[in-house]
C-alpha cells in the first residue's frame, strides 16, 4: 500500500471521526492518551511546532495552548478544511496544510519541535518519515509521538474479561507480523448502536512494527531516544469514564521523545 492509499482511506474516514470525535466520542484520546502526552512533552512556550497528522486540529490546539507556535499537517483535505474552520473561528495563530510524512515540504531545520499523535503507525514507510522530521528540525530539537503499544496492540488482540466484564487479562497474537497497510475496521466504540448503525466504520491502513523495528527506525534516522511513556488509567479515571479501564492491566499506547543531536 503506498501513499496515496493511505490518503484515500483517511479521506474516507474524516467526516465521521470528525464529528464524533468533537462529540466526546473518542474516550481513549480525551481521558487519557492526550492528556498523558501533554504532561510528557517538555517546556514549549515560545517555539515553533509542528503537529504531524494532525487530524481535525484538536490535540494541536492543545499543543498551541500551552504557548507554541504550531503548523499543522495531515493527508486528509477533509481533516484540515475542519481545522481551519476551527482556528478561523477561535484564532491560536495555528497553519494548517494538506501534506505528507514522507516529504514534508519545509526548510531544513524550520522546527523546534514535531509532536505526532497516533498517526506514524499509519504512515506507509515510516523509516522515511522518521527521515523527513529529522530534516526540518533544528539542532537540539525534538519529536515526541504517540502509537498503538506494539507489544500489546499487535494484529490480534483480545480483552480477556471476568465474569463482571471487567478485564483482568489481555491475550495478544501475531507480534512478528509486520502488516503493510492491513485494513482495520471499527468504530468508537462508546457511540451508541442506533447511530452506529448507519455508520460506515472507519477504514484505518494498519502498518504494525515490532519494537525493535521501531527503536531501530528512530536510531536510524539519527535521533537519541530520551524518554517512553505508557499511559495508564488512574482509578478514578477508570472509574469515571470504564471504556478505559483495561489499560490498567496493560498499556495500549506507546510515547516515545527523540531528540535530534
Amino acid at each position: 500500500m503506498n501513499t496515496n492509499d493511505v490518503a484515500t482511506h483517511w479521506e474516507s474516514n474524516a467526516e465521521t471521526w470528525t464529528i464524533y470525535s468533537r462529540a466526546g466520542y473518542d474516550k481513549y484520546r480525551d481521558a487519557l492518551n492526550t492528556p498523558a502526552f501533554l504532561d510528557m512533552l517538555p517546556p514549549i512556550a515560545g517555539l515553533t511546532g509542528l503537529d504531524l497528522g494532525c487530524g481535525e486540529g484538536t490535540n494541536t490546539r492543545a499543543v498551541a495552548q500551552l504557548g507554541a507556535r504550531m503548523t499543522g499537517v495531515d493527508i486528509a483535505p477533509t481533516f484540515i478544511r475542519y481545522a481551519r474552520q476551527t482556528e478561523a473561528q477561535d484564532p491560536l495563530g495555528i497553519d494548517y496544510v494538506v501534506g505528507d510524512g514522507q516529504s514534508l515540504d519545509f526548510p531544513e531545520g524550520n522546527f523546534d519541535f514535531v509532536t505526532a499523535f497516533m498517526s506514524l503507525m499509519d504512515m506507509a514507510d515510516q523509516q522515511k518519515v522518521l527521515g523527513s522530521l529529522h530534516r526540518i528540525l533544528k539542532p537540539g530539537g525534538f519529536l515526541q509521538f504517540s502509537i498503538l503499544h506494539p507489544c500489546f496492540v499487535p494484529p490480534t488482540r483480545r480483552n480477556i474479561r471476568d465474569e463482571s466484564g471487567a478485564a483482568v487479562a489481555v491475550q495478544v497474537a501475531d507480534y512478528f507480523d509486520e502488516t503493510d497497510g492491513r485494513i482495520e475496521r471499527w468504530l468508537f466504540s462508546e457511540i451508541p448502536a442506533e447511530e452506529r448503525a448507519a455508520l460506515t466504520p472507519f477504514s484505518v491502513p494498519r502498518f504494525h512494527r515490532t519494537l525493535t523495528s521501531w527503536v531501530s527506525m528512530i536510531v536510524g534516522a539519527g535521533f537519541i531516544i530520551e524518554a517512553f511513556g505508557e499511559p495508564m488509567a488512574s482509578p478514578e479515571v477508570a472509574l469515571a469514564e470504564p471504556v478505559v479501564a483495561d489499560t490498567r492491566v496493560a498499556p495500549i499506547f506507546l510515547h516515545i521523545r527523540a531528540r535530534k543531536p
